[in-house]
């Protein structure tokens, strides 16, 4: 077999990328002066059926080389080859449990008898249906009506594979560049995925046992389960060392902790039956769920973090996240939509501010809950603080509002945006899907004084007057904001360390059996 260049396999691992961007030209390029017969093309996806979604890349891709073959330089598979090969091989490390369609065929390339140097149309179409296959699974996932099966609503890029192939051959230097086309998220997870695999070729993590209805162990308790807590944390490395002791201690204590704060759990600072259950999820189930959470990953353009000014809403985590001139401005608990009123996954730029916000009632809990309330109490409406306004309701603006003292308006079909409220312990539950559809801010004064920071017109005391005036005042921001909701139930930092949360919407089985049957 050829021998592969070691650096340009390692840096195609890192640097193959779709580069949308870029202004390709359509002169052909070509190792290789022989041609193939356009109708071969036909023939090959009758012969190899599977391949049958690429034949439209495919028929673009030759039509643009004037049938040319490619693949072949001087009567070789050319090293370019030879490099998609390696990454097809290792496409798993991608979080892609897809196998390659007629491998046995396609590693005869590679493996088989070297004296035959001819080019044949059928090796042609066979290599750039592999470089497709390998293009389309990790870069773009899957397609965008099975992601939006999924409750995905975020816009998705579409990319040219065959401009980008030209591209690579073009310039093979690119192949040595970190071009990071995926979201930072994405290579964080993917070294967390092969941590988590590194644990289960390890044998994983046993079970902990501890009765459901078993009182919490605290600091300085002794008992099993400790131990096995201690063993378990020390596996998937909250722990640095296992003393296996059975005794609740300092290190254990910090431990616990840290698994807490990394997944988003109420911090008890306790072993209770709930993180016990947590810690029993299995290491084949955190798996899929990573490689369900690169996939999501796909679906995000990575520009919308060049412009270094975004607010990101994860659901899963509940967590808001302001990030201002490339760096995190600040962070907030958010509470989501609850079961039955989803919060939708979509984008949106925030526009204008609402200081003292009037909440003007949707239909539906007007008949759901006000007019029942009114029914049980005469005085329900101004109890509430509410009036009647056209024909609809309207909650005053005030302390009491539901909508609290400002909101954050990015003007969407789905009539949600980011707001204050007054109902403050709702950010101490660990689950916290529990609004209309709309997202309440803990921070939300605090998000409003990030925002407007730079903002001649405004300074901390005039916000707080503002919030706080009891008059509805509206003010258009000076530059858009996009704002994105998503939908992750694994997150991780650059270390590859992986944050699980719950998933609140039951998405990911139904995404994980869309890969696993892709």
């Amino acid at each position: 077999m050829r021998k592969t260049i070691a650096f340009l396999i390692f840096a195609f691992s890192g640097s193959f990328a779709v580069i949308s961007c870029k202004k390709e030209s359509n002169e052909a390029l070509v190792h290789d002066n022989s041609v193939f017969d356009s109708a071969e093309i036909t023939g090959f996806f009758a012969k190899y059926p599977d391949f049958k979604e690429y034949k439209e890349d495919i028929n673009e891709l030759y039509k643009k080389h004037q049938y040319h073959y490619i693949w072949f330089d001087k009567g070789e598979v050319t090293e370019f080859a030879d490099a998609v090969y390696n990454q097809v091989n290792q496409i798993s490390t991608e979080g892609i449990p897809s196998k390659l369609p007629y491998k046995e065929q396609i590693d005869s390339i590679f493996y088989g008898n070297e004296e035959n140097t001819v080019p044949d149309a059928n090796t042609e179409l066979l290599l750039s249906s592999m470089y497709f296959f390998y293009a389309k699974k990790v870069y773009q996932g899957l397609d965008t009506k099975d992601s939006k099966k999924t409750g995905w609503f975020l816009p998705r890029e579409k990319m040219s594979y065959v401009a980008y192939l030209d591209t690579l051959m073009k310039d093979p230097k690119l192949l040595q560049k970190d071009i990071s086309e995926m979201i930072p998220l994405y290579y964080n997870l993917k070294k967390g995925l092969q941590h988590y695999r590194d644990i289960d070729k390890k044998g994983g993590w046993k079970p902990i046992t501890m009765d459901s209805l078993a009182k919490p162990l605290q600091p300085g308790d002794s008992a099993a389960t400790i131990a096995q807590v201690r063993e378990r944390l020390f596996v998937s490395g909250e722990l640095g060392k296992n003393s296996k002791s059975p005794v609740f201690d300092t290190d254990l204590l910090e431990a616990v902790k840290a698994y807490e704060k990394k997944n988003s759990l109420k911090p008890n600072h306790r072993i209770t039956p709930a993180l016990v259950q947590d810690l029993n999820i299995p290491v084949e189930e955190r798996i899929k769920t990573i490689m369900v959470n690169m996939e999501r990953c796909r679906w995000i353009s990575p520009d919308f973090i060049k412009d270094g000014e975004y607010i990101a809403v994860n659901i899963p985590s509940f967590r808001m996240r302001y990030v201002k001139k490339g760096k995190l401005r600040l962070e907030s608990n958010v509470v989501v939509g609850k079961e039955m009123n989803k919060t939708v996954v979509f984008s949106g730029k925030m526009s204008y501010l609402v200081f003292s916000p009037y909440w003007n009632l949707p239909k539906s809990i007007i008949e759901k809950e006000v007019k029942p309330g009114m029914q049980k109490d005469r005085q329900y409406l101004e109890k509430q603080g509410m009036e009647w306004n056209n024909g609809l309701v309207r909650q005053k603006p005030g302390p009491k509002n539901s909508l609290g003292l400002v909101k954050f308006m990015f003007p969407n079909s789905n009539n949600i945006y980011l707001h204050d409220t007054p109902s403050k312990g709702l950010f101490n539950k660990e689950s916290r899907a529990l609004s209309h559809g709309c997202v309440r801010v803990e921070k939300a004064a605090e998000l409003a004084n990030a925002i407007l920071e730079e903002d001649r017109k405004w300074t901390p005391e005039k916000i707080s007057e503002a919030m706080n005036g009891g008059k509805e005042m509206t003010y258009p921001l000076q530059k858009k904001i996009p704002v994105y909701i998503a939908y992750f139930t694994a997150t991780a930092d650059e270390e590859g360390n992986v944050s699980f949360y719950e998933d609140v919407y039951q998405r990911d089985g139904k995404l994980a059996t869309l890969l696993y049957n892709d």
